[in-house]
């Protein structure tokens, strides 16, 4: 939502500034080096990615515009499910937790965590750290070595679509300039049309360069910018679970693996140690 605000303040200065000073809005709106510009960026995108990397480029573009769902409520949800299970394995066994994991969206437990229910790749996270687990399969070192190597991976998945925007941003002023070169072209075959309409051709060839530097830099880089931040904050939601996970793995008891958790929360949303803790008592209470 802010991006769009930033968007729209950018917009009205910019436009509202060439308005003041006696220009033409209709004067920028050049539908051929829109084309051009909006066109080669367009070309840029999808000869540099594989279809995997557009679908979650427009996944991420998307959540940007709408807002961050990490919020402090979806990370508390997340330790909550969590803590609820780690619980019952306290007092089950690990045996006690295998229906959950096996099938989460029949477990009473996540069913009240919709947030964490509906995140797919969080849910198969999930379940390929604890079924080694039920299954005896990995000891405690081995499984942090594992979820530290998946957090890696998200780590590079996920870098792959600022990296990508980011060249696009770089190359925007440079695909202005060969629209302002292609109107400049237009211009010199143009040389026996009188002043006036040689300088309409030469104020439509500088609009591509204008039009170039406006979208790298006060568009595409805010974009990529937000892109970033909303990656660290998917990574440090499965660094919560990771934590919470391996903490009890290696013998520490649920209210203490979800403390470890709370630490990777980020700190716009972590909520101090204290609150955890009766938030936990109350949950606790209130399952009985």
């Amino acid at each position: 939502m802010l991006t769009i605000i930033g968007w729209l303040i950018v917009t009205g200065t910019v436009f509202g500034g060439f308005v003041y000073e006696g220009g033409e809005p209709i004067k920028l709106i050049i539908p051929g080096e829109l084309i051009i510009i909006l066109g080669a960026v367009s070309g840029i995108l999808v000869g540099a990615s594989p279809m995997h990397v557009i679908q979650a480029m427009a996944q991420k573009i998307l959540f940007v515009l709408k807002g961050s769902p990490y919020t402090k409520a979806v990370f508390m949800d997340l330790v909550k499910a969590h803590y609820e299970l780690l619980m019952v394995a306290r007092e089950q066994g690990v045996v006690g937790i295998e229906e959950h994991v096996m099938s989460p969206k029949q477990s009473t437990i996540f069913q009240k965590y919709p947030s964490f229910l509906n995140n797919h790749e969080a849910v198969a996270f999930m379940q390929d750290a604890l079924k080694p687990i039920i299954d005896g399969r990995l000891k405690a070192e081995q499984m942090k070595e594992s979820l530290a190597h998946e957090l890696d991976r998200l780590y590079a998945r996920n870098a792959h679509i600022p990296s990508i925007m980011s060249k696009v941003a770089d190359a925007c002023p440079g695909i202005g300039i060969v629209a302002a070169v292609l109107g400049i072209v237009i211009t010199m075959g143009s040389l026996n049309a009188g002043k006036a309409a040689i300088g309409e051709h030469v104020a439509s060839a500088l609009v591509g360069t204008f039009l170039g530097l406006l979208i790298s830099y006060c568009y595409l880089q805010p974009l990529v910018s937000q892109i970033e931040m909303l990656n660290e904050e998917e990574l440090a939601y499965f660094e919560v679970m990771s934590n919470i996970i391996v903490s009890y793995a290696t013998g520490a008891p649920p209210i203490m693996a979800a403390e470890v958790g709370r630490h990777a929360i980020p700190h716009n949303h972590q909520p101090s140690s204290d609150d955890m803790e009766k938030l936990l008592k109350e949950l606790l209470r209130k399952t009985g």
